[in-house]
């Protein structure tokens, strides 16, 4: 067994791989870009080497400078974890030349499941059943565009090379193919160094379903099960479960020999999961398609971990080490259900728009056997614009699906984060969703649920207003007593804050804004106690906070357990799982009415400008697109607000933009 590994990735997954080494006792050492220097998995590993600048092209991306790492701090072997090289044969060819183990199948394997057109005809000879479509070398966008007429609409642009729902489009019409095709060869070229595509029928509700299998260096291949990768946005995984509900011992013997098939094709050894695609809402007669073969390590192998009991992780380590498989197909088992859901720094009701910040607050549920937290990330961290904006993998385990459906809504509504936009409160409403709770899976849930996923902005409830009311006032009073302590004379009675007034009540208007709603709660300091007057009603009231902005609420008699975060004049109010956003508003501190740009005009995060469609000076209507920005390794249009005239661009193509600049001038048209 090696004694120490290199870890060719950042975040969550170069943590994971690192908790399983330092278990079996191998030492680590982490890659870091100059952005990454204060990261998560830097400080947890045993060594850390400096391999460039942020972008990953110039740092986690340049094979040269990881091999010089591992050969500089003498690693035997170089785990990749998952995206950036895992999937790169040259970079497991250079491992191999410079003597260093890639935890990882054969260079040849890489290179027949590489490309998603070659692992088709290839897996079309093995006997794998194949989606119908287009697979073939020719990229011509003429002749490309006659393959999607004939196969028919709707038809789904891949790229050959991608992974992730990068540089992949759903096309309904034939007048939308050219601008689609193009877009995705783009992505394509961007993201994976290829902008070769492949053309499928998009089959309507679908259900995802993936094979995780392993292979070792003696011939031994098996299938650990499967996940059901079914909930997706963007052609992007947003929750995994396994085993896939409703999978019936016949179909999943079927599916699993198939996956079985793929990777004994290629004569696979290590992790890698064979992703099918089911037809139909039931597909009754067992009907299923190969998609493609990950040739890595997948983002929801702990699913798979949690129902077997294993750590994949570990066995990647052995079979890389020349050991064979620890278990054979019989003495694999199935135990309860899993869920895996993806917490992500994005904003849900702006098209899961991606954000960045810094984590002012982070607070994940406590683990357990039933909870576990996969992180890159802690509290005070940042998130950065160079890499996937992912916090956390969240996972939960119980003996029956309902149970662990419950477990998520709980382990939910226990995660906290401040200073970012986040998917917390979107995976609520999606795992109480009633289509996802009866199973009705496939990948069109999101856009089909959308009134429930997506409701209209309602007003907090009254407690909320306040708990945020109450919460002004006891720090009002901690910040007097720690300004008191420091003081001359910390016992005089003019530094409280606490309401007291010699024969009198003091009263007290606090004034707050949440969206575009603003009222006022009015307090009166009653003897040793506070009431609280809103919306017509009135309440004793009485508080205290504990670690990490908990406060403890007396309202009326009612105990309320709440958290609190101030940051910036944003208030944070965590109750039953639920964050209500407030502003507190200074009376002393008055702007006009103001506002933003309508239409969005401005650069929602950083980014490059890479096209430039709408024509200066020509007139567009509503909805049209002016340009599209790529940032977070996805592309992003921007279009227009209303009819109306592109008077100037400010930036050209290829020009770096920062978070929040005016990309276009634009007029509207007047009425």
């Amino acid at each position: 067994m090696f004694t120490k590994i290199l870890i060719a990735n950042r975040g969550e997954i170069a943590c994971r791989v690192i908790k399983t080494a330092r278990r079996m006792g191998i030492r680590t050492v982490a890659v870091y870009s100059e952005a990454d220097a204060g990261a998560r998995h830097v400080r947890m590993a045993d060594e850390a080497v400096c391999i460039g600048a942020p972008p990953p092209r110039e740092s986690y991306l340049v094979i040269d400078k990881i091999i010089g790492a591992a050969l500089a701090t003498g690693a035997q072997a170089i785990h990749p974890g998952y995206g950036f090289l895992s999937e790169n044969e040259d970079f497991a060819e250079t491992c191999a030349k410079n003597n260093i183990v890639f935890v990882g199948p054969p260079v040849s394997a890489i290179r027949a499941m590489g490309l998603k057109s070659e692992s088709k005809k290839l897996m079309e000879k093995a006997g794998v059943p194949l989606t119908p479509g287009y697979h073939g070398d020719n990229q011509d966008p003429a002749y490309l565009q006659q393959q999607a007429d004939a196969i028919g609409y709707p038809v789904l642009i891949k790229a050959s090379a991608g992974g992730g729902g990068k540089g992949m489009r759903a096309v309904w019409k034939a007048e939308e193919f050219a601008d689609a095709l193009a877009s995705c060869q783009r992505e394509a070229k961007s993201s994976f160094g290829d902008e070769h595509v492949l053309i499928e029928k998009y089959l309507q509700r679908p259900r995802h379903i993936e094979i995780q299998v392993f292979g070792d260096s003696h011939g031994n291949c098996v299938y650990l099960f499967e996940r059901d990768c079914s909930v997706q946005r963007r052609h992007q995984k947003v929750v995994e479960e396994a085993p896939a509900p409703g999978m019936t011992p016949e179909r999943r013997a079927a599916m699993g020999k198939a996956a079985v098939d793929a990777a004994k094709a290629v004569a696979y050894v290590g992790a890698g999961t064979v992703e099918f695609i089911v037809p139909g809402v039931d597909a009754q007669d067992g009907t299923f398609y190969f998609m493609e073969m990950n040739t890595r390590l997948q983002v929801e192998h702990p699913v798979t971990e949690m129902i077997t009991g294993l750590d994949l992780v570990e066995w990647q380590l052995k079979v890389a080490a020349g050991e064979p498989l620890p278990l054979a197909q019989e003495q694999l088992r199935i135990h309860g259900h899993a869920l895996e859901a993806r917490i992500y720094a994005e904003d849900p009701d702006k098209g899961f728009l991606p954000s960045i910040g810094r984590l002012i607050h982070l607070a994940p549920p406590a683990e357990t056997i039933n909870v576990r937290v996969d992180t890159g990330v802690e509290q005070d961290d940042e998130i950065s614009p160079h890499y996937d904006p992912m916090i956390a993998k969240l996972i939960v385990w119980d003996e029956s699906r309902e149970r662990a459906l419950a477990r998520m809504l709980q382990a939910l509504a226990d995660y906290r984060v401040v200073g970012v936009s986040n998917n917390i409160g979107f995976l609520s409403r999606l795992i109480a969703c009633p289509a996802f709770d009866q199973a009705d899976l496939d990948t069109g849930l999101i856009e089909r649920e959308r009134s429930f996923l997506f409701p209209e902005g309602g007003e907090p409830p009254a407690e909320a207003w306040l708990v945020a009311a109450l919460a002004e006032l006891i720090q009002d009073q901690q910040y007097a007593a720690a300004e008191a302590v420091a003081g001359n004379d910390p016992y005089s009675p003019w530094h409280a804050r606490d309401g007291w007034r010699v024969n009198s009540v003091t009263r007290r208007e606090i004034r707050l804004r949440a969206g575009e709603v603003e009222k006022a709660v009015n307090a009166a300091y009653v003897g040793a106690g506070i009431q609280l007057e809103f919306a017509g009603q009135t309440v004793s009231a009485a508080g205290r906070f504990i670690d990490g902005g908990q406060l403890r609420v007396d309202l009326g008699g009612r105990r309320i357990s709440a958290t609190v975060v101030a940051a910036n004049e944003k208030r944070h109010v965590f109750i039953d799982g639920v964050c209500h956003i407030f502003a507190a508003i200074d009376p002393l501190f008055h702007t006009g009415s103001g506002g933003g740009a309508e239409g969005g005009l401005t650069a929602p995060m950083p980014g490059k400008v890479i096209a430039l469609i709408a024509a200066v000076g020509g007139k567009v209507e509503k909805g049209a697109p002016l340009l599209i920005l790529e940032a977070m390794k996805m592309e992003h249009t921007i279009a227009a607000p209303s009819a109306g005239v592109v008077k100037a661009f400010r930036f050209n193509v290829g020009e770096q933009v920062s978070d929040g600049a005016e990309l276009v001038e634009f007029e509207v048209e007047k009425k």
